[in-house]
C-alpha cells in the first residue's frame, strides 16, 4: 500500500529536525502552566478507572511520555519520526517508545486506559481525522480516555486552517468541529481548555485541550 503524501513529509520533516526540536521543546512545554493544565486531570482520571496503559500518541523526544510518567501514569511513547524515537530512548532508557502511526497502532483492541493526543493530529489533514479517532477509540477501554491538544481557531464554519509550522506542513481546527469528529468515532467529550489567542506570544493561536472518553454503550 502506498503511503499518504503527509506521513512522508512529515516524518522526514522530523527526522530532519529532530536534534533541534529535541533542544527547545522540553523547556517550552513547561513554559505554560496553562499547556500541561490538563495533564494531572487526565492522569488522575487514568488512576481513578484503575489504571493501565497509557499511548502518548506522535510523542516527539519523549517529554510528555515522561511528564506522565511522573504523574504516576504507566505511559509509553509512539511516534512516526524513527530520530525522534531515538531521541526519546536515549533521553529516557527507562520508558518504552516505538516507531509507529497513531492511526494504526499496534495494540490490541480496549487495551489501553487512555490516549494522549498532544499536538500531534495537527500535521494530519482534516480529511484522515475520522479514521485517526475511529483507531483512538479502537484501542481505548470501556470508559478509558482521550485528551488531544492542538493549536485552533475561532471559525467553527470551517473545519481547519493551514499554518506556517516551523517543522512540517500543519493544520490548526475548530474546536467545536474536532469535537463533533470525535463524537461521530464514540469519544464523548467530557472538558475541554481553550487558551485565549492572547496568550500565545509567537503567533496568537488559541490552544485547544479536549477531554474525552469512550462511549461505554457501544
Amino acid at each position: 500500500m502506498t503511503e499518504p503524501d503527509y506521513l512522508t513529509t512529515t516524518r522526514a520533516d522530523y527526522d530532519g529536525g529532530a536534534a533541534l526540536y529535541a533542544e527547545f521543546i522540553g523547556e517550552a512545554f513547561l513554559a505554560s502552566p496553562l499547556h500541561i493544565a490538563m495533564f494531572p486531570v487526565f492522569a488522575e482520571l487514568v488512576r481513578a478507572g484503575g489504571g493501565g496503559l497509557v499511548a502518548d500518541v506522535g510523542c516527539g523526544p519523549g517529554h510528555v511520555t515522561a511528564h506522565l510518567h511522573g504523574l504516576g501514569v504507566t505511559a509509553f511513547g509512539v511516534d512516526l519520526s524513527p530520530e525522534m524515537i531515538k531521541i526519546a530512548r536515549a533521553a529516557h532508557p527507562e520508558l518504552r517508545f516505538e516507531v509507529g502511526l497513531m492511526s494504526a497502532l499496534e495494540v490490541e483492541d480496549g487495551s489501553l486506559a487512555g490516549v494522549l493526543s498532544n499536538y500531534s493530529i495537527i500535521h494530519t489533514p482534516p480529511e484522515r481525522l475520522p479514521e485517526t479517532f475511529a483507531e483512538f477509540r479502537r484501542v481505548l477501554a470501556p470508559g478509558g480516555h482521550a485528551l488531544v491538544a492542538f493549536q485552533a481557531h475561532d471559525h467553527p464554519s470551517e473545519v481547519a486552517e493551514a499554518f506556517d509550522h516551523k517543522m512540517s506542513p500543519a493544520y490548526r481546527y475548530s474546536p467545536d468541529r474536532v469535537a463533533g469528529m470525535l463524537l461521530e468515532a464514540g469519544l464523548v467529550e467530557v472538558a475541554r481548555l481553550v487558551v485565549a489567542p492572547g496568550e500565545d506570544p509567537n503567533r496568537g493561536f488559541p490552544q485547544a485541550h479536549l477531554l474525552t472518553r469512550r462511549d461505554t454503550t457501544t
